[in-house]
């Protein structure tokens, strides 16, 4: 007669699925073990050779598809104040179907509680290199800039973005969920930009918006070397300016009737046009006062409706850029103050604020290994130089949302938008504080201290 009996399987799984997992209906509880029955006489480990991979890939179906509840004794949802002792519950589908206190949240049986001590939503980074420059500088994945020629609005971001860079996973395990990434600043016109979710691996599959705007530089960054132009500010300006009107004539002509009569495909000027239409902005790079004064004209002689960045010698232009209702991508705080960025500030942030301008943080791309900065810690700088603790946090949530024209799916905790959330063992603006888990579309896919 035979007889069962259970044996304990250990798989690596604590990761994905921490101290408790439930599987409705089937019986199956467990964290880094799962029961499973077998008859005498078959090898233990042959057992567990055969049932793991199953097994494993059952577990991973379960933490993709399944509902889950976050409970946390500060919940910052970014939509209303702060909620204690409250719980996000998602759905299936990878969305937040509920946001409030645990006493007013019925969490069903069987669903999957996470627990921190902090709750965000999952963080922003308004403006990035990651996917793009590397985790080393090696030359086989610096991809950018290209130094070729000075305007190149037609380079697509998704074209060279890799996902899998470990870079992402680096500022993901810190609870950004959401990257505004690109060609960097450096070349007059350097190429778009885009956004996309720190996972999954998948482009198509993370992809939020595949050309958000294209990145211009005006001032010393867009200044070429050994006599190739341009070669001052004056020259970038009007190099700029002559490439617009390019775009308006082009633009012009494919609005023709008569298909003979048209020109032939300009990916360079078809790029320029939706930066005139308004349905790709210009990301425009000027730090020195005479280089933002330089973006405003550009902008009120073709009209066009841009996002400024940097913004370093912002003391000086503060009421005109007020003015022009423009959105600031402000510098990293902690970026060196040094060459056209000598007048950077850590109260940079507090002063837009303080005027009403609207802005976000960064983490912009960084030069030295690991090729990033972190925006978590550029708004905790800022929230410790006259921002408040909310504010810093809306700068890289809600706000970044706002200002790149996502705030419909992420940037807060609400019903309907994507389950992005972020946690945290204390104060997230603590650098003693430990992200402990992260959540993207609905998914868990960072949990544990880093």
């Amino acid at each position: 007669m035979k007889t069962l009996f259970e044996i304990h399987l250990s798989f690596n799984v604590s990761t994905l699925f921490g101290s408790e997992f439930r599987v409705p209906g089937s019986g199956l509880t467990g964290g880094a073990s799962v029961l499973a029955s077998h008859e005498p006489g078959f090898g233990t480990s042959r057992l567990a050779r055969t049932l793991a991979p199953p097994i494993c890939l059952a577990l991973l179906t379960f933490s993709a598809s399944a509902q889950l509840a976050i409970q946390g004794e500060t919940v910052y949802t970014m939509s209303g104040a702060p909620i204690r002792d409250g719980v996000v519950l998602t759905t299936k589908e990878g969305k937040i179907k509920s946001v409030g206190k645990a006493i007013a949240i019925k969490v069903p049986d069987g669903v999957r509680l996470l627990k921190a001590k902090v709750v965000t939503p999952g963080l922003i980074d308004a403006r990035s290199v990651v996917g793009f420059s590397g985790m080393l500088n090696q030359p086989h994945d610096q991809e950018q800039i290209e130094k070729s020629a000075p305007i190149q609005p037609e380079l697509r971001a998704i074209d060279a973005f890799n996902p899998r860079d470990p870079l992402v996973d680096y500022v993901r395990s810190f609870g950004v969920t959401t990257l505004h990434t690109g060609h960097a600043p450096g070349a007059l016109v350097s190429g778009q930009t885009m956004i996309v979710k720190t996972h999954p691996p998948q482009l198509d599959r993370a992809l939020v918006a595949p050309a958000a705007m294209t990145a211009a530089t005006l001032g010393p960054g867009a200044t070429g070397a050994g006599g190739k132009p341009p070669g001052t500010s004056s020259k970038a300006v009007a190099m700029l300016r002559a490439e617009l009107i390019r775009a308006i004539e082009y633009t012009h002509k494919q609005s023709k009737k008569e298909a003979d009569k048209r020109p032939a495909r300009d990916l360079r000027l078809e790029s320029l046009a939706r930066a005139l239409d308004g349905s790709q902005p210009l990301l425009v790079t000027a730090h020195r006062h005479q280089d933002i004064f330089s973006a405003l004209r550009i902008t009120a002689e073709f009209k066009l409706k841009i996002v400024l960045y940097g913004v370093a010698d912002e003391p000086f232009v503060l009421d005109p850029i007020k003015k022009s209702g423009f959105p600031v991508i402000l510098h990293p705080t902690m970026a060196r103050a040094q060459g056209e960025e000598e007048n950077l500030s850590f109260e940079t942030a507090a002063k837009l604020k303080k005027a009403g301008i609207p802005f976000a943080l960064q983490s912009g791309y960084e030069s030295y290994v690991p090729k990033t900065r972190v925006v978590l810690f550029e708004a905790a700088v800022a929230a410790a130089n006259g921002l408040t603790f909310e504010q810093a946090l809306s700068s890289i949530t809600l706000d970044a949302a706002k200002l790149l024209g996502i705030q419909k799916r992420v940037g807060s905790l609400e019903p309907g938008k994507d389950a992005d959330v972020a946690l945290y063992d204390g104060d997230p603006f603590e650098y003693a504080t430990h992200c402990v888990g992260v959540m993207v579309n609905g998914v868990v896919t960072d949990e544990g201290a880093r």
